[in-house]
């Protein structure tokens, strides 16, 4: 079955701003991109006052939650490997690939070590031929330098990227707040932020030495988006993304102990805030994606010090996001590289761009569309968000997954 997009504004690789052509897709696949595309033996698709846009693809997320993505646009994700069990071993790639299919396609990444534990390499060749795309360190930094060398090297002969966690440990150890005015006032134990530039500052010399690429899964001070500068400008293999709440929240937004603004890493001062708008200004950020880890009330609903890390980001990822081209920081087009060219392309799959035998991966859009985020109607299997009762624009009124209508 064929399908014709039409009186859609289109975003295309290379183009500033969204044109008004047409997208002809057959069976999963795009297949012409243009203008009077002879839509004969073609299902029409009206987009009136619509954006059309590639799939999102979320870039670690610790659950499948095929409500809460459907409903921010998302068709593919990468799964972190922090599961139970761990995803170490080549069945456990197979099985969680298959997860969400054939309306959402689950990207499992390879655990570095076993049982993400940091003291042994897992089986990442064996995980590569079972389907896995990337490998990542989990939640946790491997402190253990010859490991980190160890496995550069390997996932380099393997040309697999590996998404790193950057806290170094051995100050983070226990804390639960970054060190500043907040943490103190609140009693909260807490770590500098430049652990996060000690951990960054490390992988990036063992990138030096092994040629690997690295993606630091998320940065959010101004020392660590330093270093991927200058990383970035002698030429080595590094990225990096962020996540929304680290870039419209400081740590100020946990001053009333509240556990949904509990993150990991935790949220920063005001200043590595705007260093973070910076660096995606400026374009040392390469991905956005939502740190989607849904937790209930029995992680949550406890004194903070005790509470679980994490929010439900994937239904807010593309509102959000969508503040940053309102306030003129970037272009449209430039936020679907952030949210879907280059997490395509660290995993790589033809997807994430509207192109000539990419994916027909589409999201319709509506971005002026307002609506409220309320943790009660959300979609996802947990509504732990600190954007609760915030007034937001951007709803994806269609999404189609391989050519297929969801």
């Amino acid at each position: 079955m064929k399908k014709l997009f039409i009186n859609a504004q289109v975003l295309r690789p290379g183009a500033e701003l969204p044109e008004p052509v047409q997208v002809s897709i057959a069976g999963d696949h795009i297949c012409e991109v243009g203008l009077d595309i002879d839509g004969q033996d073609h299902d029409i698709v009206d987009c009136t006052g619509h954006l059309l846009a590639p799939g999102i693809i979320d870039l670690g997320v610790f659950a499948i939650d095929k409500p809460a993505f459907h409903y921010g646009g998302i068709t593919r994700a990468a799964l972190m490997p922090d599961q139970s069990p761990v995803l170490d071993l080549p069945a456990m790639i197979k099985h969680n690939a298959s997860e969400g299919k054939p309306d959402l396609w689950s990207h499992p990444l390879a655990a570095a070590t076993k049982g993400l534990k940091g003291t042994e390499l897992a089986e990442i060749g064996l995980m590569k031929q079972a389907g896995a795309r990337a490998v990542a360190t989990g939640r946790s930094w491997i402190a253990d330098s010859g490991i980190m060398l160890k496995l550069l090297h390997y996932c380099h002969s393997l040309d697999m990227p590996v998404i790193v966690h950057s806290e170094d440990s051995g100050l983070t150890a226990g804390a639960v707040a970054t060190a500043g005015e907040t943490a103190t006032r609140l009693g909260l134990s807490s770590a500098p932020a430049s652990a996060e530039a000690l951990s960054i500052a490390r992988d990036i010399a063992l990138v030096r030495e092994s040629g690997a690429h690295v993606h630091f899964r998320q940065v959010t001070t101004a020392q660590g988006l330093d270093l991927i500068r200058a990383a970035k400008a002698e030429g080595l293999p590094v990225t990096c993304g962020i996540t929304p709440a680290h870039l419209f929240l400081s740590d100020i937004a946990t001053s009333d102990f509240r556990t949904f603004a509990k993150l990991s890493p935790p949220l920063r001062s005001e200043e590595d805030r705007q260093a973070c708008l910076d660096a995606i200004k400026d374009g040392t950020i390469d991905v956005i994606s939502s740190g989607h880890d849904p937790r209930g009330p029995e992680d949550k609903r406890l004194p903070f010090a005790e509470a679980q890390s994490g929010t439900a980001g994937a239904e807010t990822l593309l509102a959000l996001s969508l503040n940053l081209v309102r306030d003129g920081l970037i272009n449209i087009h430039r936020l679907f590289e952030l949210l879907s060219t280059t997490p395509a392309k660290i995993l790589g799959v033809e997807a994430g761009q509207i192109a000539k035998g990419y994916e027909a991966d589409l999201i319709l859009i509506d971005q002026e569309a307002p609506w409220q985020v309320d943790t009660r109607k959300m979609a996802a299997s947990a509504g732990n968000t600190p954007f609760d009762k915030l007034p937001v624009q951007g709803r994806v009124r269609a999404i189609y997954k391989g050519g297929k209508a969801l």
